[in-house]
């Protein structure tokens, strides 16, 4: 029983991760990609963000790269604290003033906070469901018998 309950609760942070990882993902591909990054840097600049191109190529690359990383599974911990210092400086140049919800106009902390909270709790547990950390751990785990 207690099995099941622990293999249970692996699937569904290897899910979590997945998520994490696809909505990472889609908004670093929306900022190098879709807009560009040119084009990034000068909406960031227009929202007070500071080094604005800077920031736009720093959020971007986070975002896409960490998103894929997050879909993977590997170097889940460090690829969290990457994305947490990204949403922190989201949260802090732009959403602070805008309120707590989402919907409110240029939106308030809540995504940036929900999606910290998910970065915490998959970081906080070692990967050993699938994904590339969790084979890299199984690895390690072998060659220590």
């Amino acid at each position: 029983m207690v099995k099941k309950l622990v293999t249970a609760q692996f699937t569904l942070l290897t899910v979590a991760r997945v998520i994490l990882g696809v909505v990472f993902f889609a908004h670093g591909w929306q900022k190098v990609v879709t807009n560009g990054l040119s084009a990034t840097g000068k909406a960031f600049e227009g929202m007070g963000v500071p080094a604005p191109t800077l920031s736009a190529w720093f959020a971007g690359l986070a975002e896409l790269v960490g998103g894929a990383l997050l879909i993977v599974g590997f170097a889940v911990p460090i690829v969290a604290v990457v994305l947490i210092v990204d949403m922190l400086g989201a949260i802090f140049t732009v959403h602070l003033d805008n309120g707590f919800f989402a919907a409110n106009p240029g939106g308030g902390i809540e995504l940036p906070l929900v999606l910290i909270a998910g970065l915490l709790a998959v970081a906080a547990v070692p990967q050993t469901s699938l994904g590339v950390d969790a084979l890299l751990l199984k690895n390690k785990l072998e060659e220590a018998k």
